[in-house]
């Protein structure tokens, strides 16, 4: 199944030759975000917050073709 991710702020380092941090990732089906998060070798304790298309989700949550994962890290400021 085709998933769009979305990463965000610092987790863009982990792929710097893709501009705005998307990415279109083939995964196998009802895979879980933590799963897709290992192939894509993020560290998971940097991630905080996850979106699927809009709603905040859990990592063990189960994909569906065309979903649309938002990474996000901690967020600072003042």
């Amino acid at each position: 199944m085709a998933l769009e991710i979305r990463l965000f702020a610092t987790l863009r380092n982990y792929f710097p030759d893709h501009p705005g941090g998307v990415l279109s990732v083939e995964a196998t089906e009802a895979a879980t975000i933590d799963q897709v998060i290992a192939k894509l070798n993020i560290n998971p304790d940097e991630i905080k917050i996850i979106m699927v298309n809009g709603v905040q989700a859990q990592p063990g949550q189960a994909l569906k073709d065309g979903d649309r994962v938002g990474l996000f890290p901690p967020v600072g400021g003042g």
